[in-house]
């Protein structure tokens, strides 16, 4: 006798899955159940439970799996298949993001914008940072990933930052970065990079907007802390 294919799914566990998610949309299934399913794309022939399981345990979250980097997920035995699937699902999230960010002025939709970039940096494991270019409508230009650091800092430089607006012709712009340790508060050395940047751009005329640093845990305005 035969065994019985796992990619048929004998007792209809994946078919059900399939159907939540396709009747009950994104809350539908639990953290788990949502990449169990994606991992089925990748590896059909395989119950993926168990390792879905023990990839959010791995890792802290879904979110957490969904940002790692590649060598990270290696290390976790995942294949290249496995990690395209999660790559892919990331990538468009971050995009369908992006999208509503890009499609209004950036300071009339604030939380558009800290959810795209919770998506995109909360749960990076090395600092990063990333200046957003405004035209004088607030209107996102240019999206752009500056430098990217060890797990403690990332390096920006003011004058790059400054030539950067000039040739964009930026009307304003708003820097991000994140702090791997999760706590997005702004540490003295945040502070006075911003105001440094504030120095180097005001004879241009050109507004820095705010400062927002994130992390696992939430984000921080340097505006709404009033360190500006």
């Amino acid at each position: 006798m035969s065994e019985p294919d796992p990619a048929n799914d004998a007792s209809g566990h994946r078919a059900r899955l399939r159907q939540r998610l396709i009747e009950g949309g994104s809350d539908a299934l639990l953290d788990h159940e949502l990449l169990e399913y994606l991992l089925t794309l990748a590896i059909p022939r395989r119950d993926t439970k168990p390792l879905a399981r023990s990839l959010i345990a791995a890792f802290g979250s879904l979110a957490a799996v969904f940002t790692a980097d590649a060598e990270s997920l290696r290390r976790a035995d995942l294949t290249d298949g496995m990690i395209g699937a999660i790559k892919i699902a990331q990538a468009s999230a971050v995009r369908l993001l992006k999208s509503e960010v890009a499609a209004r002025p950036v300071l009339g939709s604030w939380q558009a914008l800290t959810d795209y970039l919770h998506v995109a940096m909360a749960h990076r494991m090395n600092e990063s940072a990333r200046v957003l270019h405004l035209n004088s409508r607030n209107m996102l230009i240019r999206d752009e990933l500056i430098s990217e650091g060890s797990v403690d800092q990332a390096a920006v430089y003011v004058r790059e930052v400054a030539r950067r607006a000039l040739e964009l012709g930026s009307a304003a712009i708003i820097l991000v970065h994140n702090h791997p340790s999760g706590d997005p508060s702004p540490s003295r050395q945040d502070i006075a990079l911003t105001k440094e940047i504030i120095g180097a751009l005001k004879p241009f005329g050109i507004q820095v907007h705010d400062h927002v640093v994130i992390g696992s845990g939430g984000h921080a305005s340097l505006r709404s802390l009033g360190l500006l």
